[in-house]
């Protein structure tokens, strides 16, 4: 099991920068940059510390897709409880958040992530709590909601499975799913629905292109 740093924040805050993401310039995140490239300067010493690699220094186009739309559809979230698997760097949750959700919890299993998270949120004045419990575990693994968001958890193909079957159980619940993704390998549209498409300027450090096209989608129940 991956550790934390024996000082997390001051970890995130030595290897990251205050930037603004492309599609959520309301929001200063703790992100990699190409002045300070926490992947490539601290790749060997975290594999080494056994800590995970770290996905929640860059703002994925999932989750920037699923922050634009809550911002610009605050009505979906106001006064109600969300819930954001997979996390990262929180921005999703951060804009619920924004948007006037009675309460928001940020998920990720990476410990590091949900510190990264909680500093986020905090420069922001927002509040966000934290999970780091396996959700998809078991049905019984996650609080109580309204919403479930999620962006960018279609990597691998187990865990897009996993994912999408998780998802699509809270919409049998009658909760509001929304999944944001720019066209991952395991992704599958099948029984979701278009809410919104960007197109989001993307690190070539990252992706394979400089552009992805990035949508939101609403994830159906099952026809009874």
């Amino acid at each position: 099991m991956a550790r934390l740093p024996i000082d997390p924040e001051g970890f995130i805050r030595k290897n990251t920068a205050l930037e603004t993401p492309v599609m959520v310039p309301e929001f200063k995140l703790w992100l990699a940059t190409e002045y300070v490239p926490i992947w490539q300067a601290t790749e060997a010493w975290m594999e080494i510390q056994n800590i995970d690699p770290p996905y929640w220094a860059f703002c994925w186009p999932g989750g920037q897709a699923i922050a634009r739309y809550l911002l610009d559809n605050p009505d979906l979230v106001r006064g109600k409880r969300v819930i954001d698997f997979a996390s990262g760097s929180g921005v999703s949750a951060m804009a619920a958040s924004h948007a006037g959700a009675a309460s928001v919890v940020a998920n990720d299993i990476d410990a590091l992530s949900l510190v990264a998270a909680r500093l986020n949120a905090e420069v922001n004045a927002l509040q966000v709590e934290t999970s780091a419990e396996d959700w998809l575990a078991g049905p019984e693994g996650a609080p109580e909601t309204d919403v479930v968001i999620a962006g960018d958890v279609c990597y691998e193909r187990e865990m897009s499975v996993r994912a999408l079957g998780w998802l699509r159980g809270h919409a049998n619940r009658g909760r509001l799913v929304l999944l944001g993704d720019p066209g991952r390998n395991y992704f599958s549209a099948q029984g979701l629905e278009e809410r919104a498409r960007y197109e989001i300027p993307t690190s070539l450090q990252l992706e394979n292109r400089g552009m992805r096209e990035t949508v939101v989608w609403r994830v159906l129940p099952h026809p009874s």
